[in-house]
């Protein structure tokens, strides 16, 4: 079916949620972020939620694959191309939040439609700022003429190359059962993930793993290596997710050195390929 056009652009749909601890819990477990920080609820200071957390919140609202026009048959066809997040305050358990979501942009890529979607997580009573999100998919195989259509352009990035040769390698071994695992403590659930006959015939090998999991890994990592394992530390994180983890097998982790408050990373799969390209982590 045709791109709705009328989408973009269009006032932000919103929901609320309230942040519970077992929700903060959950989503640490599922991505093996062990720390007490994350995990003990007795802890002083309370616990603070991991910053990519942020992706369950979002789940529910970016999944607009109605509105924007597509079928059941070619919402599966669709992969997660880009996350770019901007942390301003940590996620805490109780805190009641305001998820703001708006369509902002379509464009033809040789892989097919990429749409656009910006993110505004805020305090529900106060209206600060928690999270912003800039996320894109892109709907495999389907082309449409008469793109691009834009409302908001999408923000700059830094620029910054990997120093390979000064690059620390994080090898990280992938369950098969992660997929399965992250779906249910993140809420986020696609069956190419977890379906292997659904993957199959949407076209891909094998179930892969989300590419918000793989984001997410590469996160506790930097926090680990490069904030001193202080959370709240992480300002920002961006990715392009450009190539398929397949579970069962390690993913290569590569963050090159600080660069006053920038890190430049990715991610490589089993295959050596890019699975996660122009990481950029930005610290404080």
């Amino acid at each position: 079916m045709p791109l709705n056009h009328e989408v973009i652009g269009a006032p932000p749909k919103q929901r609320l949620d309230t942040l519970s601890v077992r929700r903060l819990l959950a989503y640490a477990a599922g991505i093996g972020a062990d720390e007490p920080v994350y995990l003990d609820d007795c802890r002083e200071g309370g616990l603070i939620g991991f910053p990519a957390l942020c992706v369950s919140l979002e789940w529910d609202n970016r999944h607009m694959a109605e509105e924007l026009g597509y079928t059941a048959e070619e919402s599966v066809r669709g992969v997660h191309a880009s996350q770019d997040s901007v942390f301003h305050r940590p996620l805490r358990p109780g805190q009641e939040l305001r998820t703001e979501t708006q369509v902002t942009g379509a464009y033809e890529t040789r892989a097919g439609m990429r749409t656009v979607i910006q993110i505004r997580i805020t305090d529900a009573a106060s209206g600060e700022p928690v999270v912003t999100s800039w996320t894109s998919h892109i709907m495999r195989g389907m082309h449409q003429p008469g793109l691009p259509v834009e409302a908001h352009a999408e923000p700059e990035v830094p620029k910054l190359e990997l120093d390979l040769d000064r690059a620390e390698r994080i090898s990280v071994p992938i369950a098969r059962e992660l997929p399965h695992s992250y779906t249910e403590c993140a809420s986020i659930w696609n069956p190419v993930h977890t379906e292997r006959e659904v993957a199959l015939g949407a076209g891909l090998p094998d179930i892969i793993l989300h590419g918000t999991a793989t984001w997410a890994l590469a996160g506790r990592e930097l926090i680990r290596k490069r904030a001193g394992g202080d959370p709240t530390r992480l300002r920002r994180l961006h990715g392009r997710f450009t190539g398929m983890v397949i579970p069962g097998a390690p993913i290569e982790i590569r963050i090159g050195p600080a660069h006053g408050s920038l890190v430049a990373f990715d991610v490589l799969n089993a295959q050596g390929k890019a699975a996660i390209s122009d990481g950029i982590a930005e610290l404080s």
